[in-house]
């Protein structure tokens, strides 16, 4: 379904715009006056030519010292004009530098604090595309509006002016053909937007559709699915390019009636011209500039088909970006509340969770409550609400009803960072920066020291594979971290949950992609990680849970069983033990 790009949206683009622009405002309007200045001094120039060939046609030699005097005048227009460009030039390399920095540090700032589900819809491509089309499309715009739209303006009118002041039919000529061509010109590209912003919206398919493959390479060589991305991608960029074919046949649709324009004025204006200077009642110098003002007249109205096509397309690409910083966050904070004591009580109170996407009910009337300090493990099949429960508590997710408390207060109520500089969390999949394992490790705690990080990687045994690499803690690791193994990028995310040493601790089946070696290796490691911490295992190998405090087994979002690992493997039919059999045999505790 076509989108109808409106007036609307371009006001949006505007506004995010300016919000960054207006913090440059000396240097925006320093473009524009130097620019008028400018534009006006071409007018004048040719105007001054005017007068030396007046001159020259006399063929009085006595004459000289009044042309050179012309000359010289010349000399100085030129030079004031010159200037008046070198400051514009300069002026608006300062300006679009700044505000494209700006307008990229203001897309990445909003983008990046919407929400789990935000991210998990969206292409990572895509997005990053979006922020610097955003931005390229603000230096296009301007670029385009002061180097060619406000000289062609000045020109324009500057241009009819001054044939008025000669001979004012060939101005009211002019006048005609300037308003025909630009009234053509803006509902041609007026009826094209809706094409421009198909094409703008198939270039981000494409790019979403390439870093999809482009990041999946491993599963497309494992699953060898080479000839089908080829395939399947190829698909997409043949959707683009028809889209873009179009687009671009009907550009050229517009300098075809734009061409047949000019050469019909130029026609007209010459043919009337003849019979003036056959009766005398213009002279060869004036046909001359008339000639010279018709043919930087024609020039620049050449150039504002592409001026409003260039504005037109930078709104497109700018507006995917735009609607981004309008749409309000999903989870938002209503309130600055901070807590700073933590002790890591956490009560789940008469919680449902509706999944949007589908309407499927993952938590109902789900309630619990963890002492502080209490270890628990949270068993349930796949699809039973393990992983909802965490995101939740991590307020990843708008809660459909009910609470979540961390020592008595409403998560709802504090800020979101506050939130979850209070839990720590290892994933079973960590992903890494594409940076060095001493910025990934201390991400944990950014203001950690070096010897801090060294400490929490040798606590989880980091350093056992870092120590053998070449540049040691200054290896970057590879998009997503995908130079390490499984095992050790798990590891340098326990070392990130050691060194942020945070009250509440979730670890989603942390040590599931270790070996037995390693995974004997950080067995005193997660003891001491986990003393005084309430902590919460997701737990997929049962054998990992053996001591804890307490297992809650989930089931359809529901609490169906409640206790300690000898109580439940004791019970003669319970999902526990179900599991538990499915397992049973060359388990170890790990905890």
């Amino acid at each position: 379904m076509e989108k109808d790009y409106s007036n609307l949206h371009r006001g949006l683009v505007l506004k995010y715009f300016w919000q960054v622009a207006r913090h440059y405002k000396a240097s925006f309007f320093s473009v524009i006056v130097c620019t008028v200045a400018a534009a006006s001094f071409d007018i004048l120039i040719p105007f001054q030519y005017l007068t030396l060939w007046n001159v020259l046609s006399t063929n009085n030699f006595t004459s000289v010292t009044e042309a050179k005097s012309i000359i010289i005048l010349v000399f100085s227009l030129n030079l004031i004009r010159w200037l008046f460009r070198r400051i514009s030039g300069f002026s608006l390399s300062y300006f679009e530098a700044q505000t494209i920095a700006g307008l990229r540090k203001q897309a990445f700032s909003y983008m990046i604090g919407h929400s789990h589900s935000f991210f998990a819809n969206h292409f990572s491509g895509s997005l990053t595309q979006r922020i610097n089309k955003y931005a390229r499309a603000f230096e296009k715009i301007n670029d385009r509006m002061m180097v060619d739209g406000l000289p062609l303006i000045v020109r324009s009118f500057g241009t009819i002016i001054a044939i008025y002041t000669l001979f004012p039919k060939y101005s009211y000529i002019l006048a005609v053909f300037c308003l025909i061509f630009l009234l053509t010109a803006f509902i041609y590209i007026r009826y094209k937007l809706k094409y421009d912003v198909i094409a703008s919206e198939a270039d981000s398919k494409t790019t979403g559709a390439l870093a999809d493959s482009i990041g999946n390479h491993p599963s497309i060589q494992l699953f060898t699915g080479h000839e089908y991305e080829k395939e399947k991608v190829g698909g997409v960029i043949d959707e683009q390019k028809k889209k873009s074919l179009f687009n671009w046949y009907l550009w050229e649709g517009l300098q075809s009636i734009e061409s047949f324009y000019s050469f019909i004025t130029e026609f007209i204006i010459f043919w009337i011209v003849l019979n003036d200077w056959r009766l005398g009642l213009i002279t060869l110098p004036v046909i001359i500039l008339l000639q010279n003002y018709l043919f930087r007249l024609i020039e620049n109205l050449w150039s504002f088909g592409a001026i409003v096509r260039a504005y037109y397309e930078s709104f497109a690409d700018a507006e995917e970006m735009a609607v981004i910083l309008n749409t309000p966050y999903e989870i938002s904070d209503n309130s600055k509340k901070v807590i700073n004591s933590v002790k890591g009580e956490v009560i789940f109170e008469n919680i449902t969770y509706v999944y949007e996407n589908n309407n499927s009910k993952i938590l109902d009337n789900f309630s619990l409550r963890i002492p502080t300090g209490q270890k628990i493990a949270i068993v349930g099949s796949s699809g039973a609400g393990k992983t909802t429960f965490v995101r939740l508590l991590m307020r990843l997710f708008n809660i459909t009803s009910g609470r979540v408390l961390i020592d008595g207060v409403d998560i709802s109520s504090i800020s979101q960072k506050n939130l979850r500089e209070k839990i720590a969390f290892v994933p079973q999949d960590p992903s890494l920066f594409h940076r060095t394992l001493l910025e990934n490790i201390r991400y944990g705690r950014r203001d950690a020291t070096d010897e801090e990080v060294l400490i929490a990687a040798h606590l989880a045994h980091c350093d056992e594979f870092i120590d053998l690499l070449p540049r040691g803690y200054k290896t970057f690791v590879g998009e997503r971290g995908v130079k390490l193994s499984g095992g050790e990028r798990q590891r340098v995310a326990i070392a990130r949950a050691i060194l942020k040493n945070a009250p509440i601790l979730i670890l989603d089946e942390a040590t599931s992609s270790l070996d037995s070696h390693s995974e004997s290796l950080i067995q005193d490691a997660l003891r001491t990680l986990i003393k005084g911490k309430t902590t919460i295992i997701i737990a997929h190998r049962l054998s990992t849970i053996r001591e804890m405090d307490r297992i809650i087994v989930i089931e359809k979002g529901k609490i169906i069983e409640d206790g300690i690992h000898e109580d439940l493997i004791n019970k003669e039919s319970g999902l526990y033990k179900k599991l538990w059999d499915l397992q049973a045999g060359g388990f170890k505790s790990i905890i």
